[in-house]
């Protein structure tokens, strides 16, 4: 198990570093810059020559990528100029909350999709089965931004039962768990909502093709209860793809998440990021960008290790 997760995190380095190296091309050639952001109407040609020097911007690009990847491996983000402080204590501070929105979306997503796909592959073709793939579809087919403004319309504004964004009440003093909460179940609904379908059709699918199987057919010929059989035996084996299908929807999730931060303005890695890229801060932007894939790696090596650990058939050597 050691030299198997060595052996993945050393496959790791080139993909981070790949990725790091096209975000870095991307998000240079990109037009504008920090120093026109900066500057706004009193942008002049020798004024943005005078700030891209000072930030090291009028270096060719491989040096300045070569410049950022050695303060990367010596754990040195870089400074935020539009935040004046460190990428590090912004992320240390945002990825904390947006783990937390992903967190609860992941494990309510899983529960939610399991509870519908299990009904469905049970009561396949019937009424309920029918409603539910409907429900599931147009689910699938909103957009986040439409719903969460759905949501917020409803809940916040025309029902007043919860906070329509933020993290908690800026009115108090010291916010509380329950406030955090509250303000977390709006954002984290639409999430969870938004990921359901893609999970319960495919928890679905899976279930039925498990229950024509032939140790399933033994198990009634020998006369156990259709409970112990669905749960004991179709459920655990139908379940098992699904988590490396949670290790692979990290970055859905964390994309997901930018839009959800924005419409209900939870300061997370989503807005940090959509406020980096309006202010054209690059150390931001390559920082997030490398947080997510270290997070997306370690997501799929960790589901790989669960994965073995659930089916004794899976050996890594």
């Amino acid at each position: 198990m050691i030299r198997f997760i060595a052996y993945r995190v050393l496959q790791a380095v080139p993909t981070l570093v790949g990725i790091t190296l096209v975000s870095f091309l991307l998000l240079h050639i990109v037009p504008g810059g920090p120093a026109t952001v900066m500057l706004g109407d009193r942008a002049t040609p020798q004024l943005i020559a005078q700030i891209n020097q000072s930030l090291g911007l009028n270096k060719p690009l491989y040096v300045q990528y070569w410049i950022w990847l050695v303060k990367l491996l010596h754990g040195n983000l870089g400074y935020a100029y539009s935040y004046h402080q460190t990428v590090s204590s912004l992320i240390a501070v945002n990825l904390p909350r947006t783990l937390a929105l992903v967190v609860t979306a992941i494990i309510l997503s899983h529960l939610f999709a399991i509870l519908i796909g299990v009904f469905q592959a049970v009561r396949r073709d019937s009424a309920a089965d029918h409603t539910l793939t409907v429900i599931t579809y147009l689910l699938y087919s909103m957009p986040t931004f439409w719903l969460g403004m759905i949501v917020i319309s409803i809940f916040a504004i025309g029902l007043n039962l919860l906070p329509a964004g933020g993290l908690s009440n800026p009115f108090a003093t010291n916010p509380t768990f329950g406030d955090y909460l509250r303000h977390m179940i709006l954002p984290a609904a639409v999430l969870v909502a938004t990921t359901i379908p893609n999970w319960s059709r495919y928890v679905r699918s899976r279930m039925m093709e498990t229950l024509v199987q032939d140790y399933i057919r033994t198990a009634h010929a020998k006369g156990l209860r259709n409970r112990t059989i669905l749960v004991r035996h179709a459920l655990k084996n139908s379940l098992l793809p699904l988590i490396t299908l949670a290790g692979m929807s990290l970055p859905a999730l964390f994309s997901g998440a930018l839009i959800i931060e924005m419409i209900f303005n939870y300061p997370g890695m989503g807005l940090l990021f959509w406020n980096a890229a309006q202010a054209r801060d690059y150390p931001v932007l390559l920082g997030i960008v490398v947080m997510v894939g270290v997070l997306t790696i370690l997501g799929n090596l960790l589901a790989d290790i669960i994965y073995g650990v659930v089916d004794p058939r899976v050996k890594y050597e």
